[in-house]
């Protein structure tokens, strides 16, 4: 490897690098807050190196890996996501009675499994970065050990992660077997219409991504695990995992004839329409936040394959903006959530909302912004995100997608408008919890970044043309 090489890698190394300082500093002494003070400047660190790897980019680091705009957008998203998701947790980690520390080892390598996800260009490294990145989860999900919902959703992830995995690892060993690479180059499923073998293993591939991107009908492990985790941990699932998978498949299946026509793209059709009915159908009866914001997140999964299966080039633009849409709109539902979670429980029955404009206005105007987002109201980002993706489905002719795009999202505004209703009754007796400042400021930056991006898109949508996919 070359010093251009080192330079290109130099986030991926600051992120390795970061937990096993993490680690040192716990083995010395036991701090909270010096332990959140380096996980912070690690990924502060990580970011501030991201122009010195553009200057170096594009560029393929091994035949695992390769550096260029697209890598460096999905870096920059999961950074930050990372970096809110840490400021959403100092505070509430403060209230419970669990060793805090050792969680930012763990989102620290869930951070780096997810750019390495979303940096792979071979199968190998992104099978590493997947388990780097699951295996972070497993235990994040069942941090809080005092609480039983907490240790069940952990063993239902490990349970769910490790069989789709094994699907996976299935598929990509018939696929070898056929074509006798795991490189991206020499994969395309197109070819695999008139080869049985390998149709099978882009096809059992698929089924393992569709765990993990919770689409329907491998969606039945997102409610669960959603309620029992930790109200950031389940924030960054939502976001931060899924978008690092879904940047994968994007990579993989870049050609419009691998993605949106023949075996494959049938399923992937079938799976996004059934996924935006089923989600928005099953969030309608939902009294639980975190679990109507799970079915959400299907549904926002079934919208986002509306872009992936078109063609042209207002599919990728649609994809990379809706996904910087859906990461600011997620982590900010969940972070209000956090900042109103107690020691007993996490705030996340429909009931916990009832006047919280009259005691909290500013969190139940964060709350609001987040929900008209994902309503895809104007102003938002999550309007022009789904604005970008009607376009793209329309202009390549989806019209099966499109028009579910368009019923779909008319059902989703019932029970987005029913949490805003609650937000604005009278308000119900209840002990309000303190203000969590960092909590506070990271619901700020996202609030601006998805006013800004719904106002003015030409600040994302101005570089993403850039952003070839090699």
């Amino acid at each position: 490897m070359t010093v251009h090489d080192f330079a290109a890698i130099a986030p991926l190394l600051i992120l390795s690098a970061a937990p096993v300082a993490v680690m040192l500093v716990i083995a010395v002494r036991r701090s909270h807050a010096a332990s959140f003070a380096l996980s912070a400047g690690a990924l502060a660190a990580a970011l501030l190196c991201l122009p010195l790897a553009a200057s170096c980019s594009p560029r393929q680091v091994t035949p695992l890996l390769v550096v260029d705009a697209y890598t460096l957008f999905f870096a920059a998203l999961i950074l930050l996501a990372g970096l809110s998701v840490l400021l959403l947790s100092h505070d509430y980690l403060r209230i419970h009675e669990e060793r805090r520390e050792e969680f930012y080892v763990l989102l620290l390598t869930a951070c780096l499994g997810s750019v390495i996800v979303a940096a792979s260009r071979h199968f190998a490294s992104f099978f590493l970065g997947l388990e780097a990145l699951s295996v972070s989860l497993y235990v994040l999900i069942a941090y809080l050990r005092i609480n039983a919902s907490c240790i069940e959703a952990g063993l239902k992830y490990l349970i769910l992660a490790a069989f789709s995995s094994a699907i996976m690892l299935f598929g990509m060993a018939l696929v070898y077997r056929h074509s006798g690479t795991l490189a991206l180059a020499g994969l395309s499923p197109a070819e695999g219409a008139a080869e049985p073998a390998l149709l099978a293993g882009a096809v059992l591939i698929v089924v393992g991504i569709g765990f993990k991107l919770a689409v329907v009908p491998f969606h039945m492990w997102a409610p669960d695990i959603y309620e029992g985790a930790p109200a950031p941990v389940a924030g960054f699932v939502a976001a931060v995992s899924k978008g690092s998978v879904f940047a994968f498949l994007l990579r993989w299946l870049l050609e419009p004839a691998a993605a949106g026509d023949g075996p494959l793209g049938a399923i992937f059709t079938g799976i996004a329409v059934l996924s935006m009915f089923a989600g928005n159908l099953l969030a309608l009866f939902q009294d639980n936040v975190k679990r109507m914001l799970a079915y959400s997140s299907i549904a926002h999964m079934g919208y986002l394959l509306v872009a992936f299966l078109a063609s042209g080039p207002r599919r990728v633009m649609a994809c990379l903006f809706y996904l910087a849409a859906y990461f600011v709109t997620t982590l900010g539902a969940f972070g209000v959530i956090t900042v109103l979670s107690d020691k007993e429980r996490d705030a996340d029955a429909l009931e916990d909302y009832r006047g919280l404009f009259s005691r909290r206005p500013w969190i139940a105007g964060v709350f609001t912004a987040m929900l008209l987002s994902l309503a895809g109201i104007p102003l938002t980002a999550g309007f022009i995100g789904k604005f970008f993706m009607l376009a793209a489905g329309v202009a390549s002719g989806r019209w099966l997608l499109a028009a579910s795009l368009i019923v779909t999202s008319g059902i989703g505004l019932f029970y987005y408008l029913r949490v805003l209703a609650v937000l604005y009754m009278p308000a119900a007796p209840a002990v309000d919890v303190p203000v969590r400042p960092l909590g506070t400021l990271a619901l700020a930056a996202l609030v601006a970044l998805l006013v800004g991006l719904g106002v003015y898109p030409g600040l994302l949508t101005d570089w993403i043309p850039a952003m070839a996919i090699r």
